[in-house]
């Protein structure tokens, strides 16, 4: 069970920022801590890139005081931490990053099952909201299509599906899903063309109690 995993490419002028791919959740204080809409949405900055308190201040029109307690709240639990620090007028900027990539509860957890539910929504919604942000700023050529009725022939991918499965099944699409992202990276990167350019991928994938569609799809055996 993820309560979050994303990918990012880490660069910037002062070299290449280096980050765990995935955390374990030890503690029920690093749930609670995830858990917070807030502190979600910083941590969602912090994956991008490291900001300073005040920069994050200015990102979320919040006083530097209410950020600077939730920031400490995540140093605390052992969430991000402080990656550089710069002096500007007399005064130590601090910047922050998020530890890992992606946070997993471990089997101590589990029990609170309650909570890594509230944990787990509140940062896939954080996630919709970013992917919404780089939907409106995509260039108008990102969207623009050759006349064709298949959608497997176009330049962007944007679907919902709803399909019966067994969990076995869901299981082994995530997998199959993963394998794939991983072989378009490795065949990008075996390539260096002035031609390459860059795609956003968001994907969401979870079990509903009632259908969208009336006639959901089946998967056979």
């Amino acid at each position: 069970m993820i309560l979050l995993n994303i990918f990012y490419r880490l660069f910037y002028f002062y070299g290449v920022i280096l980050m765990k791919q995935m955390m374990t959740l030890t503690t029920y204080e690093q749930l609670r801590a995830i858990s917070d809409p807030l502190r979600s949405k910083i941590l969602m900055k912090l994956l991008e890139k490291p900001y300073t308190g005040q920069q994050l201040s200015e990102q979320f029109h919040l006083s530097r005081a209410k950020i600077h307690y939730h920031l400490k709240e995540l140093e605390k639990n052992g969430l991000i931490e402080i990656v550089k620090r710069e002096e500007k007028n007399g005064i130590i900027q601090k910047f922050y990053q998020s530890v890992a990539r992606g946070f997993t509860p471990s089997v101590d957890l589990l029990p609170h099952s309650e909570e890594i539910g509230d944990a787990t929504r509140t940062i896939l919604y954080q996630m919709l909201a970013e992917t919404q942000n780089r939907v409106l700023s995509a260039p108008a050529e990102a969207f623009l299509n050759a006349p064709n009725e298949n959608p497997a022939d176009w330049n962007h991918l944007g679907s919902i599906w709803e399909i019966q499965a067994t969990e076995e099944q869901f299981r082994d699409f995530i997998k199959n899903f993963f394998a794939l992202v991983n072989q378009l990276e490795q065949q990008a990167n075996q390539h260096s063309d002035s031609k390459k350019k860059l795609y956003h991928l968001s994907a969401y994938g979870f079990e509903v109690e009632t259908p969208m569609f009336e006639d959901p799809l089946e998967v056979d055996d």
